[in-house]
């Protein structure tokens, strides 16, 4: 599973990010069927190729609302529940938009609940972050850190009068990552584009050494003669710096309704949590409660304690160091009666392999089929490890 370094020497919004994953090979239809999928009207999804300043990249346009509905966060987390998407996306998108209540809210002093988006809730912006998130898990990226965010100067029109740029919600969206001042003009930094950084990378700074395997280029609107306005994403293969230590997160909680505990899952994993699981426990009085845990590399901790105090009634966590072991293996990606399927590849220690279908890729082709995934499962399995 390939890693990505965010590069955002020219600034990143939502547009750019999806240009740039277009341009790393995210398939143009598969974020066509994604937006359309929202249930909403998105319009037409246009990409293009163009130059900024001499470099090629795909610059994406999805055309806006003419009479937009307000829409709060209930709104928009709402459409992302209906929209049919692998897990993981949901909860990558979730959690952007998350980010972007509790920032607005942080800047207005108001709740993240009764925020009311105003750019980022009009149908583009949505479909900006759902192509995003959506397009990250489809191209199988891993870890993902970014490079210093540039801090521009200048003034904004916003929802609410001139703005400072950057603006102060965008601010609040890069705590925790590293910026560099800049010498740009003008809003180079979008809300949109801060929270999906966040999100995907949690702040982590790109490793020093690393193995590039390919980059692309997303464009932004404007082309100033001055430098390539777009962002570039670099995918890269594993560090060869030695791998982040792991912690083991737990927190017992007895006073939550189960239907709350998912949404806290997805949270934990939209963090960065390699691993999450949930098993019973009886706490003091005898009370029945759940325990949840969360393997997490120790340098995405914050995220992970946040997302379970926000997303959990919990008043406390535990965690402590762990060791693992794990087999190496690989992601192969193979076309089996029309469909894409990933599948793992492991190595066992005598030097014997073993495979494995990816899930939700078995899942989306049965319900495409109108076959149940098991019997498909044991069709594909017997025909891969036959060949």
């Amino acid at each position: 599973m390939p890693g990505a370094i965010f590069d955002p020497f020219s600034g990143i919004s939502g547009d750019m990010v999806l240009g740039a994953l277009l341009d790393l090979g995210l398939p143009l239809d598969f974020l066509r069927q994604t937006i359309g999928g929202l249930g909403i009207e998105a319009g037409r999804v246009e990409a293009r190729r163009v130059r900024r300043a001499g470099i090629a990249a795909w610059k994406v346009d999805i055309p806006e609302e003419e009479h937009a509905p307000a829409r709060h966060l209930a709104d928009v987390l709402e459409i992302i529940d209906r929209a049919s998407l692998s897990p993981r996306a949901k909860a990558l998108a979730r959690d952007v938009f998350e980010r972007l209540a509790r920032a607005e809210a942080a800047v207005h002093g108001s709740d993240p609940e009764h925020v009311h988006f105003h750019e980022v809730g009009a149908v583009d912006s949505i479909a900006d972050i759902v192509g995003a998130a959506a397009g990250f898990v489809e191209l199988g990226i891993g870890p993902a850190y970014t490079r210093a965010v540039p801090l521009s100067r200048g003034w904004i029109s916003g929802a609410h009068g001139a703005l400072p740029t950057p603006a102060p919600a965008t601010v609040k969206l890069l705590e925790g990552l590293p910026t560099i001042e800049s010498p740009f003009e003008g809003e180079i930094v979008t809300p949109t584009g801060a929270a999906l950084l966040a999100a995907f990378t949690g702040g982590k700074t790109a490793p020093g050494t690393f193995r590039p395997i390919r980059s692309g280029f997303g464009a932004g609107s404007r082309d100033p003669a001055d430098r390539p306005n777009c962002l570039r994403i670099i995918l890269i293969a594993e560090s060869t710096e030695t791998p982040s230590a792991l912690l083991l997160l737990q927190a017992d909680v007895d006073d939550m309704a189960p239907e709350f505990v998912p949404p806290a899952l997805e949270a934990l994993a939209a963090a960065g949590a390699l691993e999450v699981w949930v098993h019973p426990v009886s706490m003091k009085k005898g009370r029945p409660a759940i325990r949840i845990e969360a393997l997490v590399p120790a340098e995405r901790r914050p995220a992970a304690s946040e997302a379970l105090f926000v997303h959990t009634t919990t008043l406390g966590l535990r965690f402590w160091a762990v060791d693992r072991e794990i087999l190496s293996r690989e992601i192969l990606d193979v076309t089996w009666r029309g469909y894409r399927i990933r599948v793992k590849r492991a190595t066992l220690p005598g030097g014997g392999v073993r495979f494995k279908p990816e899930y939700e890729d078995i899942m989306q082709m049965a319900q495409a089929l109108g076959v149940p995934p098991l019997q498909l499962l044991g069709e594909f399995t017997r025909e891969f490890e036959g060949a």
